[in-house]
C-alpha cells in the first residue's frame, strides 16, 4: 500500500512481519494497517512484543498515539518515570518527545500505534534504553 487509501478499505489480519532487528531489544511482530507517505498522512500498525522486548529511544515528528490491545507494557518519556500500560490505555507522545515503550518482563504486549508522516518519515530511532534491569 502506498499512501493512505482514497476509499473505504478493509485489511484482514494475517500480514504480520518481523520488525527490523536494530529498533528494539529483539525483533517483534508488526502488521502495517496504513502506510502514509505524504505529509500529514497517517501510518498505523499493530505490534506484538514478547515479554521483556522494548524499543530503542525514539521520537515521532508529529507525535504518536499508542493504544494497548493486550498484555502489560511499559513506557517512559525522557526524564520521566517508567509507567505501566494496561489493556485499554491510550498514550500520546508529543511531536519530538523522546520516549520508548515495550513489553513488561512477564507479559507479551500488543498495541496499535498511529503516527503522521512528515518529510517522508514518521519515526526517528535513537540509542538503546539502558535503564531496565
Amino acid at each position: 500500500m502506498m499512501g493512505n487509501p482514497e476509499r473505504m478499505t478493509i485489511q484482514r489480519p494475517g500480514n504480520a512481519v518481523r520488525s527490523p532487528v536494530d529498533i528494539a531489544t529483539a525483533p517483534f511482530w508488526v502488521e502495517m494497517l496504513l502506510e502514509g507517505t505524504a505529509d500529514g498522512e497517517n501510518t498505523a500498525m499493530r505490534a506484538t512484543l514478547d515479554p521483556g522486548t522494548i524499543t530503542r529511544w525514539h521520537t515521532h515528528p508529529r507525535g504518536q498515539l499508542l493504544y494497548v490491545l493486550s498484555g502489560k507494557g511499559l513506557a517512559q518519556r525522557e526524564g520521566g518515570a517508567v509507567d505501566e500500560l494496561l489493556v485499554g490505555d491510550a498514550v500520546w507522545f508529543a511531536a519530538g518527545e523522546k520516549h520508548w515503550h515495550g513489553a513488561g518482563h512477564d507479559s507479551p504486549f500488543s498495541y496499535l500505534s498511529i503516527q503522521a508522516t512528515e518529510a517522508g518519515r514518521n519515526v526517528d530511532w535513537l540509542e538503546p534504553v539502558e535503564i531496565l534491569s
